[in-house]
């Protein structure tokens, strides 16, 4: 079992409230679970107006299974214009045992 994490801070410019936040922050993390099959949420800076964290996880039998849906996870977030990636980090979870 392969399990890779996708961990990306993101800047929104356009957003003036915490609601307008969530308007933009949603469909990219209900859209990456749907389309993806994959672990999503908002994990930091939920208080934060211009300033999202966003997190995705997927589970594979593969190593190149997981990397190639993580590639595409990483590319439908950057497709959003009214979302600026500031920073993405991968990190392999390793397991206890």
């Amino acid at each position: 079992m392969h399990v890779l994490a996708l961990r990306m801070s993101l800047y929104l410019p356009q957003v003036r409230s915490l609601k307008a936040k969530r308007a933009v922050v949603r469909p990219v993390v209900d859209g990456a679970r749907r389309r993806y099959q994959v672990a999503a949420a908002e994990v930091g800076e939920q208080d934060t107006w211009h300033r999202a964290e966003v997190g995705f996880a997927v589970v594979s039998g593969t190593v190149r299974h997981a990397d190639e849906v993580i590639d595409e996870v990483e590319r439908f977030v950057w497709s959003f214009p009214e979302v600026q990636v500031m920073h993405a980090n991968r990190s392999w979870v390793e397991e206890a045992g």
